[in-house]
């Protein structure tokens, strides 16, 4: 599964972008392309063309990119991008009607994250 997520630079209108690609035979989501202005517009342009989602969130790609390019994401992120994982495997595999079920899932308070595991492996447990 692969994702890609982009905010704007704070300092100026420059367009900053992450991708990130997850294979389940590996531990964690891995970084695959991130930068600034035009790499980060051929970035988001790349995944659009691939079909890919395109997530913004501001808060998640300022972390991301502190991650080294092709390193896994740390454990500290594993939660935050689960969520997003899991939300898109929804939206993906059950259409609109699935994205709005997990939109109110999403806004509905849960219980703490086990540390190193996705929420849907801690409730499936």
């Amino acid at each position: 599964m692969n994702v890609a997520s982009k905010q704007q630079d704070a300092g100026d209108d420059r367009q900053v972008a992450v991708a990130l690609s997850y294979n389940e035979a590996e531990a964690a989501p891995r970084v695959v392309a991130k930068g600034y202005g035009t790499l980060a517009d051929t970035i988001i342009r790349t995944a659009q063309e691939h079909g890919l989602y395109v997530h913004q969130s501001p808060e998640l790609v300022g972390l991301l990119m502190q991650v080294n390019l092709d390193a896994q994401i740390p454990p500290e992120l594993y939660v935050a991008v689960a969520e997003l994982l899991a939300w898109l495997y929804r939206v993906e595999s059950g259409g609109a009607e699935a994205a709005k079920e997990a939109l109110l899932a999403a806004m509905t308070p849960r219980a703490p994250a086990t540390p190193g595991l996705p929420r849907n492996e801690q409730t499936s447990r």
